[in-house]
């Protein structure tokens, strides 16, 4: 008698709800996944992975409730055993470094081609790595470099990777500004604002605000904004 086999469980999250439905039609008509549960929210997603435990998730990295990275992070911590792809409309080469470090098994272009698509969801699921040949060499470049980087890290100051924005934002949190605040004084949206706030996370490799406000006290962040000014 030959065994079941049950098929691999695929979870959507996507905030574009147009490029969600298409994903979730593609994947039911051109393959053999069981897609059981699409969200535009990644709340609700990571709410909808513990609860359906799928072996398989396309993520979108870019997200204005919660981005896809700090998603990734979060199901990691959960140990669910799920694979994620990252999804996203850059090819960006930290963007690609990112993902996988935090625990990505393969990325995953928006413009990729409905078969290239399939094929990235086989190999994942198979236990390989994906990314597109055309990002393949480009990622490699950039951790081959950011590795060297890492060597030496203890020995940098972090605070030397912010953008001028990163360092605006920064410099009103330490001052007690809240995302909203924030958003007012810099005329940008709080959307924008907790993105800058994440890359800043990112950078100094804290996980919360108190965290980043203490790095930059701690390592004269008042010193250099007084030096330029």
């Amino acid at each position: 008698m030959r065994e079941f086999k049950r098929k691999s469980r695929i979870l959507l999250i996507d905030d574009n709800a147009d490029h969600l439905r298409g994903v979730k039609e593609l994947i039911t008509l051109e393959s053999s996944y069981d897609v059981v549960g699409a969200t535009t929210s990644a709340n609700m997603g990571i709410s909808l992975a513990k609860k359906y435990r799928p072996d398989i998730i396309l993520m979108d990295i870019n997200m204005p409730e919660k981005d896809g990275l700090q998603a990734i992070q979060e199901l990691e911590k959960l140990e669910l055993g799920v694979k994620v792809i990252a999804l996203s409309g850059y090819d960006d080469a930290d963007l690609i470094f990112r993902a996988m470090k935090l625990g990505a098994k393969g990325y995953v272009l928006k413009t990729m081609a409905s078969a290239q698509l399939i094929y990235a969801i086989d190999e994942v699921a198979s236990g390989k790595i994906y990314l597109p040949t055309a990002l393949t060499s480009r990622f490699f470049e950039y951790f081959q470099r950011s590795f060297k980087e890492e060597a030496s890290v203890s020995e940098e100051n972090l605070l030397t990777y912010l953008t001028a924005r990163e360092e605006e934002v920064l410099e009103l949190l330490t001052q007690g500004n809240n995302y909203k605040g924030i958003a007012g004084k810099l005329f940008i949206s709080e959307t924008t604002v907790k993105t800058h706030v994440n890359n800043i996370f990112q950078k100094l490799q804290v996980n919360d605000r108190t965290q980043a406000v203490l790095y930059a006290l701690n390592n004269g962040f008042a010193n250099r904004k007084a030096i330029r000014a």
